[in-house]
């Protein structure tokens, strides 16, 4: 993912946004503020006949250098391909990516009414390390949060 594609990310954002299950997020950054708060490593699309359809990546839970191995991850997948196991394959993906890249922990903050995110998550490994009740107020209203965590069986295990 790079500067260009930023006009259809932004879009598929936009649609989890939208559901009001995906990110407490409200409104779609620009460009520069996504990128200033996002890892520069791992960060990928996902393509259908040329047309992005989803991305993944990582942003920092801390600027801590004993956390530098530790990263918060999204997966967006555009609505009209949700259900294709685009989000499980930029999930497998990023895995990969993040441990070419020395990250041992991937945790995941997901919405417990987001069961297709709980579920391919846990397909991938995640598994869940705590429940974050009435964490953050969206729309007025209180949100819960499940936490996710990944540990790397290949990165950050000598």
């Amino acid at each position: 993912m790079n500067a260009t594609d930023w006009i259809r990310v932004a879009e598929i954002y936009k649609e989890g946004i939208e559901t009001g299950n995906a990110t407490f997020q409200q409104s779609i950054p620009t460009w520069e503020d996504w990128n200033k708060g996002h890892i520069s490593v791992c960060r990928i699309v996902a393509e259908v006949n040329h047309d992005i359809v989803g991305w993944a990546a990582l942003s920092a839970v801390s600027s801590r250098a004993v956390y530098a191995g530790v990263a918060e991850i999204s997966v967006y997948v555009g609505n009209k391909y949700r259900g294709q196991q685009i989000g499980t394959k930029l999930l497998e993906a990023i895995i990969v990516e993040s441990e070419a890249n020395s990250f041992w922990t991937l945790q995941s903050g997901i919405f417990p009414e987001n069961k297709s995110s709980i579920a391919i998550h846990i397909k991938q490994g995640f598994r869940e390390i705590g429940y974050r009740e009435k964490v953050a107020k969206m729309n007025q209203m209180w949100r819960d949060t499940i936490l996710m965590e990944r540990r790397s069986t290949v990165a950050g295990i000598e």
